[in-house]
């Protein structure tokens, strides 16, 4: 035990994973004087799901006016093309308690901790018998994690939302001092792997290594994972590494691979259910329809690793709230040169070609784009309900018999497409029903997107009186500087940096700046201020001074009125 916690105080971590521990005043008196739980950002509103879920790419005027193999690049922002819905704010709002709560009875300043920790390193002596008993030396600890389980149709975005909740979090913190007292430890917050496709545990244990190495610079899987270790005394050593960097919480993904797997398939279920109960590790599982015959066999024995309950994450329907804003949404990213208008018969269409499955849509809208701009028979560049058809029969033509099965509720076709298949007992339909889109969350999003607009125009605005506020730019006008600035600010992220933004304004405007001084005739330069050199000279055959002359012509300022 004091050599893992040696290896604990001396390790190393890349100095872009890292943060150092900042302890926040809690709002809830259960979460005081637990370091795990201080370090971690405080609980998120809907404002701050917002903030970071939504990604709407822009596409500007001057790229929808560009060539055509250019705007065919243009068209791939799409797919970054992130709408915020009602089941992101449920799951963010599970994943924040899970994370919180599984603290709770892990508190490193109390003795139960270290007691675990000790527990786990008595086990490790005895590593080919241990996995036999080590629920039975646990179990008097007590533990308050809980599990959720996520399963959802194949790109609905379910890995997609979990990865963007879990950067909310930082994934390292190290902890020094924790109230004026030596508080040397690592607390990993979250952990995500991915299930093995044959469903293999022993997999699964070194791709938990691997993932810890990868973050930490350790050497975990070299040390507890080479090839000839039993699966069991390799499953003790992640519940020892769990436990001592305090993981918050470890997700699972693409867990229906599991079911591939007839001989291990209950020891690693158990294994989660160790984890989770015992060590007080909360886990999420996420995974496709398929991973449902889990939850209906052996899984239902072990429903304890779903304590928390499960998040039957469905398509949309074509006469939600959620579907209208986020295709009204996605309909406005067009990179053509005529605005194509959402009609209702557009609207129609185009649910029935992606079955208001995320990916299906997002990849449909590109690819429609790409259809109309290299047909010449489309002069208009308009996006057409022949086009969308067209578009889905050829582009698409690999999973039309999946989304024929889903549109006709062919059942007995859906089975054979597990990965699709969502609706498969009343349990299901019913949560479909409590997933409605809020009106506040819907006004919350308007309002976002209003809100970003205006934070645009303001940055807009601001850079363009600080530019001009330069005064070294005198070949351009005011116009001019607002293009440039329009232009860096569109095609840019909104999360670039200030100054990288300025830096590339400034890049844009000396280059412009000299163009114009280029093209400007020297008969059109007479009325403009004099050169350095030319006042100088002027002064000196005067048998002036040359402050006097660079004075008169605006090139001095008053000290008094420059910093008072």
């Amino acid at each position: 035990m004091k050599n893992m916690e040696k290896m604990n105080e001396n390790i190393e971590i890349p100095i872009n994973e890292i943060e150092k521990a900042s302890y926040k005043s809690q709002q809830l008196k259960e979460y005081e004087n637990n370091p795990f739980i201080e370090s971690l950002p405080p609980i998120f509103t809907e404002d701050d799901v917002l903030d970071h879920f939504m990604v709407n790419p822009r596409i500007s005027q001057q790229d929808k006016s560009g060539e055509v193999n250019i705007r065919y690049h243009v068209l791939k922002r799409i797919k970054s093309f992130v709408q915020p819905l009602p089941i992101h704010f449920e799951v963010e709002r599970r994943l924040s308690t899970l994370i919180r709560r599984g603290y709770l009875a892990r508190n490193p300043l109390d003795k139960t901790f270290l007691e675990r920790i000790r527990l786990l390193h008595e086990l490790r002596e005895d590593e080919k018998q241990a996995h036999k008993y080590i629920e039975d030396r646990l179990n008097y600890i007590r533990s308050t994690a809980d599990s959720l389980s996520i399963i959802g149709i194949s790109g609905i975005g379910k890995t997609t939302a979990i990865e963007r909740l879990l950067l909310m979090y930082p994934q390292v913190i190290k902890h020094e001092t924790y109230k004026n007292q030596m508080f040397n430890r690592t607390q990993i917050t979250w952990l995500k792997i991915d299930c093995p496709y044959d469903g293999s545990l022993s997999t699964l244990c070194k791709s938990f290594f691997k993932a810890i190495d990868d973050i930490l610079g350790t050497h975990y899987l070299e040390k507890f994972g080479y090839f000839n270790r039993i699966t069991s005394t390799m499953l003790l050593y992640m519940t020892s590494l769990a436990s001592l960097y305090g993981i918050g919480v470890l997700v699972i993904d693409e867990i229906q691979h599991l079911a591939n797997s007839k001989n291990e398939q209950e020891e690693m279920l158990n294994f989660f259910v160790t984890l989770s109960n015992t060590v007080g590790v909360p886990t999420v599982l996420i995974g496709t329809s398929k991973a449902q015959q889990l939850f209906k066999g052996n899984f239902r024995q072990a429903r304890r690793a779903a304590s928390d309950g499960s998040i039957f994450w469905d398509r949309m329907e074509k006469d939600s709230e959620e579907w209208e804003l986020f295709l009204e949404t996605l309909w406005n990213i067009q990179c053509l040169k005529e605005h194509t208008e959402l009609t209702e018969e557009l609207e129609t269409v185009f649910y029935e070609e992606c079955q208001g499955i995320t990916a299906v849509a997002v990849n449909l809208f590109i690819l429609a784009q790409e259809q109309v701009l290299f047909d010449d028979n489309n002069v208009q560049e308009k996006i057409t309900v022949d086009v969308l058809r067209k578009t889905s029969k050829v582009d698409l033509k690999i999973i039309q018999p999946m989304l024929k099965a889903i549109r006709n509720n062919d059942f007995k076709a859906m089975y054979k497409f597990e990965d699709l298949m969502i609706n498969l007992d009343e349990l299901m339909i019913n949560h479909k029903k409590n997933i409605t889109y809020e009106g506040r969350v819907k006004a919350a999003m308007k309002e976002r997107l209003n809100t970003l607009e205006y934070k645009r125009e303001d940055k807009i605005k601001n850079l363009c009186i600080e530019l001009t506020a330069l005064g070294i730019f005198t070949a351009l006008n005011s116009k001019d500087i607002r293009k440039i600035v329009i232009d860096v600010v569109d095609n840019n992220p909104s999360d670039v940096k200030e100054n990288e933004i300025k830096l590339e304004i400034i890049q844009r405007a000396m280059e412009m700046n000299q163009k114009k001084y280029n093209e400007t005739p020297n008969k059109e330069c007479k009325g403009r201020k004099l050169s350095l050199l030319v006042i100088r000279d002027a002064a000196l055959k005067n048998k002036k001074h040359p402050y006097d002359y660079l004075d008169k012509n605006g090139y001095i300022s008053n000290p008094l009125i420059e910093f008072y």
